[in-house]
């Protein structure tokens, strides 16, 4: 017997990418440098050795993109402007090139008829703003008004769909303090000024867009993760708690009129010396900026145990029983539930997306072209059934974002990961829908799916 999976007629279908991870024409037209432009540059950080410089070429090939999202029956596209394409120092000079491509890529979304929203910062700071101090301070936060301001006096005629920052917690703790995202450093303080300062810049952003873009909704996009104990043992779940802490409070606590959670500014304080001298009157108001909506990039949970740690934080790891993806990440749907009812019944935000879920595999094209990622496909079918099962219980969930269109540089994994629903020869830059891509067309079309 199926089963019906059946979504609202508002509900929001789209596909999700970053600008340095497809658009390639790293110093093309005036662009300016970013961090991952110098960390890709640098030897050792990237696993194969690649860059962005190319990627998937998206800055040449827009159109044939946007007429393949048509195609597959997206109704919204989530993308993010590089900030050194179109403040090629972060501040100052405007490169009207650059603003000309983004508004180029706007409208011919609106013309197939694919909701724009806009992510002004995927990770990618420029290069310039990080010699000067990068997000560990303030004037970081200053610039970044400064380059929203831009943006949207140019944008927001049409975009009517804001997200600040992806993942702040990525940028402060993978890029400032684990050191293997961009910019490589490594310095827990660090870690702690970026955060703050992070989540400052989108408390002082969101006016801005509100006056540059009337009527828009704006949000910020977090990847909280839900937290479970090892084991039942005092010192796991003290670990758990922690981890929930850093991963999910942190962010969470003063974005909802919370502050910073006292727990963990004292273990930073006490364990690791890191002193909280940086926050200034009025700052917690600003970052407790009433939004729209809260996006949620989720992809699995996370197992805390507290005999294997790393660097003074708890780790993660996974239950080997389950399947797990080519990234190494426990699929386990439930989690998204789990955690979607977590932040709806302690946080309320206004509505919830999910602004990124998937996973990698690498299914290559057979010998007639066809590329059968039945796991890929099997994984979206699973979480979006635990997305509705979410909504059932009184979640606001707007809508859903597949990771990613297209395949492409991932990161500090270079080309050796595979996220995309479409397929990308790096070589010739074909581009081939998998059939997640024909599945999720198929979804999109009928507002749902059935199950067994």
């Amino acid at each position: 017997m199926t089963h019906r999976i059946a979504f609202p007629d508002s509900f929001l279908w789209g596909a999700a990418t970053a600008a340095y991870q497809i658009e390639g024409a790293f110093d093309a037209d005036g662009k300016g440098e970013s961090v991952w432009d110098r960390f890709c540059a640098t030897p050792g950080t990237i696993l194969d050795g690649s860059t962005g410089e190319v990627a998937c070429d998206h800055y040449h090939r827009w159109e044939q993109d946007l007429d393949l999202m048509q195609a597959l029956g997206l109704t919204a596209y989530r993308f993010s402007m590089a900030w050194t394409r179109v403040l090629p120092t972060g501040s100052g000079r405007v490169n009207l090139a650059g603003l000309d491509f983004y508004d180029r890529l706007v409208d011919g979304l609106l013309q197939r008829g694919i909701r724009p929203f806009v992510t002004l910062n995927h990770w990618d700071t420029p290069q310039a703003l990080h010699d000067a101090g990068g997000w560990p301070a303030r004037r970081t936060a200053e610039a970044f008004v400064e380059y929203t301001d831009v943006v949207s006096q140019r944008l927001g005629d049409r975009v009517k769909d804001w997200i600040t920052h992806n993942e702040p917690w990525c940028v402060a703790f993978l890029g400032h303090y684990l050191g293997i995202h961009a910019p490589g450093v490594r310095d827990l303080a660090s870690a702690a000024r970026s955060v703050h300062h992070l989540l400052l810049s989108h408390g002082w952003a969101v006016p801005v867009l509100r006056r540059n873009s009337p009527g828009a909704r704006v949000g910020i996009t977090l990847n909280p993760a839900e937290v479970v104990a090892a084991s039942p043992s005092q010192a796991d779940l003290w670990a758990t708690n922690l981890e929930d802490g850093i991963r999910n409070r942190l962010f969470l606590d003063p974005l909802y009129h919370r502050g910073y959670p006292v727990d963990v500014i004292e273990h930073m304080m006490e364990r690791e010396q890191v002193a909280f001298d940086y926050v200034e009157a009025g700052d917690m108001d600003a970052i407790a900026v009433s939004t729209d909506f809260l996006g949620v990039n989720y992809y699995s949970r996370t197992i805390a145990r507290a005999d294997n740690t790393v660097d003074n934080l708890p780790p993660v790891i996974t239950a080997e029983e389950n399947e797990h993806t080519e990234m190494g990440w426990e699929v386990y749907a439930p989690g998204l539930y789990n955690l979607l009812c977590r932040l709806h019944f302690d946080y309320r935000p206004a509505s919830m997306i999910i602004t990124e879920n998937g996973a990698s595999y690498s299914d290559a094209p057979d010998a007639v072209g066809r590329v059968a990622d039945a796991r890929r496909t099997s994984y979206i079918r699973d979480y979006l059934a635990e997305a509705r099962r979410a909504m059932d219980a009184g979640v606001p969930l707007d809508g859903y974002f597949v990771w990613s269109f297209l395949d492409n540089f991932e990161w500090s994994f270079g080309y050796q990961q595979r996220f995309g629903i479409v397929w990308v020869d790096y070589e010739t830059q074909q581009r081939l829908p998998k059939d997640s891509a024909l599945w999720y067309r198929d979804v999109i079309a009928n507002n749902g799916f059935d199950t067994a």
